[in-house]
């Protein structure tokens, strides 16, 4: 077998591999649609309904370290395969907690998804670095990394489809036990086909274990490494407070978008219409971003492009926050180009920078990713007070001030590890 470096073990390896960034870019961005329709099948307030955006990032918090274990132990490839196992798990446990009718389980049921989707990316960032040279590892974790913003691109756009249309989402529906039992129904059926879609890429990777394994051997992970020791560099620090506020708002301005194009405020939109412009618009825009982002870094420095990416954003939720109507909506859509170059770009600035080693560097930076977990439903909260889903939107300001910092702080100082791995992480 041929597994040196552009060798067809490799190719191919990593045409699987880039199938998993794909896998949990679809299945994190049908959150969106998800939110809308637990909210009103179940009927709660929007902050109850941000819970569901909680109890996945809350994951990454939480498995983090777990999965970094269990990849030391098991290496890439049945790592991977268990990863896959437990989002599986997690989808099959989706139509009991409907079946029950028990807002909660379906909770849980994310919790166990999103806890597999942590050790998928555990697994397969440094996977997808490992597969061929180092010179071209930005090359190949940007390329992965599109097709992960492909997923979170469909994601919203399918699920829309499935999830608020029918049932309590039709035209003129009244909620009763009928059209409430079509909307849970809806909502097993997605799952289900998600969970489908995860066993047949297991079965994918189990019959390619092999040639993966063959194609890093001797590039496995260096170990478990606690992140907590990357709390002796002030500059990991920064970086996982920069990804905490990144991804927090990131998800807060995803969450809120089907209710704000639905609302008054928004474009007046049906919800599925809603979801269907944040999947192509939003998410679709992060895709096209993150092709341009990798060509501007090129020739721009990435601490100066991360200054007017995040000022660009910033300022866009501002407009949201004091304008209504198209103006306020596109706005909000157009964040998503400034947003596709953050994560990777907060994550290589970090790493070449920060005194503790990059694993421990690395680690510290994913469990950031928490940020997810606790900014929309202060965002909901705001919301549900005001009355009004755009006042929400002063979280993600706030956020990006923070970022701005980060941005404007790497600009202006220097390189500490010059050999530190670029853009070491999708998102």
């Amino acid at each position: 077998m041929n597994t040196s470096v552009g060798g067809k073990g490799n190719g191919l390896a990593f045409a699987y591999v880039t199938s998993l960034f794909f896998a949990w870019g679809f299945v994190t961005s049908l959150i969106d649609p998800l939110i809308a329709a637990v909210r009103r099948v179940f009927d709660l307030s929007l902050a109850e309904a941000m819970l569901t955006a909680s109890a996945w990032f809350i994951a990454y918090g939480l498995a983090s370290l777990p999965a970094a274990w269990l990849l030391s132990k098991l290496g890439y490839s049945r790592a991977i395969i268990a990863a896959l196992g437990t989002m599986v798990l997690g989808c099959l446990l989706v139509p009991v907690a409907t079946i029950v009718d028990v807002y909660p389980l379906v909770l849980v049921s994310l919790f166990v998804i999103a806890s597999g989707v942590t050790l998928l990316q555990v697994a397969a960032n440094p996977l997808s670095a490992s597969l061929g040279a180092p010179k071209t590892a930005h090359l190949r974790l940007t390329f992965s990394q599109a097709f992960n913003s492909l997923g979170a691109t469909l994601g919203p756009v399918i699920g829309s489809t499935i999830l608020l249309t029918g049932g309590v989402f039709a035209a003129d529906a009244v909620i009763t036990a009928s059209t409430r039992g079509e909307s849970l129904r809806s909502i097993d059926f997605a799952f289900l086909a998600v969970g489908a879609f995860f066993a047949l890429v297991a079965i994918f990777i189990w019959t390619a274990r092999k040639r993966i394994d063959a194609a890093v051997e001797g590039k496995q992970s260096e170990g478990v490494v606690s992140p907590f020791t990357a709390f002796s560099s002030p500059w990991a620090v920064f970086g996982a407070v920069a990804i905490f506020f990144y991804v927090g708002a990131e998800v807060t301005i995803g969450t809120l978008l089907i209710p704000f194009l639905s609302s008054a405020e928004g474009l007046g939109l049906a919800a599925h219409e809603a979801g269907h412009m944040v999947g192509w618009y939003y998410w679709g825009a992060a895709m096209v971003g993150r092709f341009v982002g990798s060509a501007l870094l090129t020739r721009v420095r990435a601490g100066v492009l991360l200054s007017i990416c995040t000022i660009v954003a910033a300022s866009l939720a501002v407009v949201v926050t004091q304008t209504e109507g198209a103006t306020a909506a596109y706005a909000a859509l157009g964040i998503g180009f400034f947003n596709s170059i953050m994560f990777p770009t907060i994550f290589s600035l970090t790493l070449e920078r920060s005194s503790a080693s990059a694993s421990a560097t690395s680690g510290l930076l994913v469990f950031g990713i928490i940020g997810g977990a606790i900014l929309p439903p202060i965002a909901g909260f705001i919301a549900d007070k005001a009355g009004a889903v755009s006042p929400a939107f002063f979280v993600p300001v706030i956020g990006y001030l923070v970022l701005v910092a980060f941005a404007l702080a790497c600009a202006r100082t220097r390189v500490l590890n010059a050999d530190a791995p670029g853009n070491a992480a999708g998102h």
